[in-house]
């Protein structure tokens, strides 16, 4: 149609609005009716759920999660591996994929099948609290951080593509000028590949943040717990204490556990565990904006030759 869109394109484009729309509210909605949970008043929100707004508006939660120490000690672990790890992994992985990416690089073949077998292929959770303890990181905050530092084979074919898209010319001048295979990786390669290092970034840094397994299977001490793996715990404490109540029935000691447990007033155990998943999203749903106008370039550069 000259000057405007046909029929179809109108319908098209309503529909794929309206999509968008309802994929948004439901993608964002679970996060409000968390954060909207932490904020109302505990007795209140025992009355029944809320869906909309706070109708007993309040920061009893969020101030009993922020002053525990326990949960301070647990954002600082879980932060500092978060930050430790992310750039560590993001340069290691891009030297071992800059060095893949060579032609003249010997072995190649032997990395490539080890590479590929260890995206399908692990040793299983026995083996590695057997391969941890032997090293001595069992129980130690080395290791949240040392078997963490390769970011994986995916994260090669990533940057090898990315590499790859630089032209030739680049390698062979710097060459020729004298420049070491560090400084063409340093002053070259990592100019160019900003938008897939900071793509793979936020990837590895929301995938370290939200991991709680580490934590569960090689360490045992309170003080090296993370934020997520202290949620798990509220969690489920909450839920054996309610699963004890349905149980044992009229009992009187798990009635008068169950009642403590929920608490009263302001704060009850729904309110902080609603408190404390919010804050722990809160990072990532902060960070993700200023790296979001990366995500398109830096993916695409990764996945097509240009």
């Amino acid at each position: 149609m000259v000057g405007g869109k046909s029929l179809g394109e109108r319908v098209f484009n309503l529909s794929t609005f309206s999509i968008m729309i309802i994929l948004m509210i439901v993608t964002l909605y679970p996060f409000w009716f968390s954060l909207i949970g932490s904020l109302n008043s505990g007795a209140d929100l025992a009355r029944g759920p809320i869906f909309l707004w706070p109708r007993e508006f309040t920061w009893g939660s969020w101030n009993a999660v922020l002053s525990d120490a326990g949960m301070l000690k647990a954002l600082w672990i879980t932060a500092s591996r978060t930050l430790i790890v992310t750039s560590v992994s993001i340069l290691y992985t891009a030297m071992f994929a800059y060095a893949f990416s060579r032609s003249y690089l010997k072995g190649k073949k032997f990395y490539i099948v080890i590479g590929f077998a260890s995206m399908y292929f692990s040793g299983g959770i026995i083996p590695s609290f057997m391969l941890m303890n032997w090293l001595g990181l069992y129980d130690h905050y080395l290791v949240y951080i040392l078997p963490s530092l390769f970011g994986g084979f995916w994260n090669v074919i990533i940057f090898n593509a990315n590499y790859k898209a630089i032209p030739d010319a680049l390698f062979e001048s710097a060459k020729m000028d004298g420049a070491s295979e560090f400084r063409i990786f340093l002053q070259i390669v990592v100019p160019l590949s900003k938008p897939v290092l900071a793509a793979l970034a936020v990837f590895t840094a929301v995938n370290i943040w939200n991991d709680y397994g580490t934590t569960l299977y090689f360490t045992q001490s309170n003080h090296l717990q993370t934020l997520q793996y202290m949620i798990l715990r509220l969690i489920q404490s909450n839920r054996a204490v309610e699963n004890m109540m349905s149980l044992q029935g009229s009992n009187l000691a798990v009635a008068s556990l169950l009642n403590n447990t929920k608490g009263q007033g302001a704060v009850t155990a729904q309110t902080i565990e609603l408190a404390a998943m919010v804050i722990a999203s809160l990072p990532m749903i902060i960070m993700y904006p200023f790296a979001q106008r990366f995500f398109v370039k830096g993916v695409l550069v990764g996945s097509v030759k240009g």
